[in-house]
C-alpha cells in the first residue's frame, strides 16, 4: 500500500471517529433533555399532590414542563437547548435505524424498526419544542388532555373506530407493563458502560432505573386503561392525557399519596436519564 492510500484510509478512519463522537454527544444531550422534562413533570405532579400547583392551572405534562422552563431566567435559551438536544437524539436514533446500534444485537431488524419509530417520535418532540421556542405557544405547550380528547373523538367517528381506540389502549397497557417489568428486571444494565461506573454509581443507577421505570410504566398502563374505557363506552372524554392520568392517581382510595409516589418515581426516571446521558453505550 502506497503512502497516498494510507493517508486516505487514515483520513477515513478519522472522519468516522469524528462522526461517531458527534452522534455520541447528540445522544447524551438527548438523554439529558429527556431527564429534564421528566423531572419537571414529576415536580409539577408533586405540587399537584400537595395542592401547591398555583390554583390548578399548571399541567403535569410536556407542555407544562416547557411552560415551566420558559418562565425561568434564560428560559428562551433553555427551550432552544432542549429542542436542539431532542433533535440530536432523533438523529442518533436515525443512525441506529440506518446503520445499527451498539451491542451484538444492534443490527437486528426489530432493533432498527424500533430505532426508526423513536426517530419519528423525537423528531416530532424536537419540532414542537423549537416551535414553542420561536413563539408558537400552541405547538409545544398545548394540554395533552385536550389533544387526547380531540384525537380520540376523531378516531371514534371512523368506521371501526371503537376497535381502533380499543386496540391502541391494549397496546399502551402492554407497553406500560413491558416498561415496568423490564425496569424491575434491570434490563437497562445491558445498555450501560458498567465497567466505567463505580460501585456506588451502579447501585444508585439501579435504584433510579427500577423506581423510575416502574413509575413510568404504571403511568403508561393507566393511560391505556382510560383509552380502553373510552372505546368501550364510546366516550372520547374518558381517554386521558398525561396530566389527567396523573391527577387520577389522587382520586384513588390512597388519595394524594399514590400521586406523590408516582411523581417521585418520574423524578427518579429523570435522574436515571441523566445517568444514561453519562454512561449509556452509544
Amino acid at each position: 500500500m502506497d503512502a497516498k492510500s494510507m493517508a486516505l484510509r487514515g483520513r477515513g478512519r478519522a472522519r468516522r471517529a469524528a462522526d461517531s463522537t458527534a452522534m455520541a454527544v447528540a445522544a447524551r444531550a438527548g438523554f439529558a433533555a429527556r431527564g429534564l422534562i421528566y423531572g419537571l413533570v414529576g415536580f409539577i405532579a408533586l405540587q399537584i399532590a400537595f395542592g401547591t400547583d398555583d390554583g390548578g392551572g399548571r399541567q403535569a405534562d410536556r407542555g407544562g414542563a416547557l411552560s415551566e422552563l420558559a418562565g425561568r431566567p434564560f428560559g428562551a435559551a433553555l427551550l432552544w437547548g432542549v429542542g436542539v438536544a431532542f433533535a440530536g437524539m432523533a438523529l442518533w436514533r436515525l443512525s441506529e435505524a440506518l446503520f445499527g446500534g451498539a451491542g451484538p444485537d444492534g443490527t437486528k431488524p426489530s432493533k432498527r424498526v424500533a430505532a426508526a419509530a423513536r426517530f419519528v417520535f423525537y423528531a416530532f418532540v424536537s419540532f414542537t419544542v423549537l416551535s414553542y421556542a420561536v413563539g408558537n405557544t400552541g405547538s409545544g405547550s398545548g394540554s395533552s388532555d385536550r389533544h387526547t380528547d380531540d384525537v380520540t373523538a376523531k378516531v371514534l367517528m371512523w368506521p371501526g373506530g371503537q376497535w381502533i381506540v380499543g386496540a391502541a389502549g391494549v397496546a399502551v397497557v402492554g407497553a406500560g407493563l413491558w416498561i415496568a417489568l423490564r425496569a424491575l428486571a434491570r434490563k437497562f444494565r445491558k445498555h450501560l458502560r458498567t465497567d466505567a461506573m463505580s460501585s456506588r454509581a451502579r447501585k444508585v443507577t439501579d435504584v433510579l432505573g427500577m423506581v423510575g421505570g416502574t413509575a413510568r410504566g404504571v403511568v403508561f398502563a393507566a393511560a391505556g386503561v382510560f383509552a380502553l374505557v373510552a372505546a368501550v363506552r364510546h366516550q372520547p372524554g374518558k381517554a386521558k392525557g398525561l396530566d389527567d392520568t396523573l391527577r387520577s392517581f389522587a382520586d384513588t382510595p390512597a388519595g394524594p399519596w399514590l400521586l406523590t409516589l408516582i411523581a417521585l418515581g418520574l423524578i427518579a426516571f429523570g435522574a436515571f436519564s441523566w445517568c444514561y446521558a453519562r454512561w449509556r453505550k452509544v
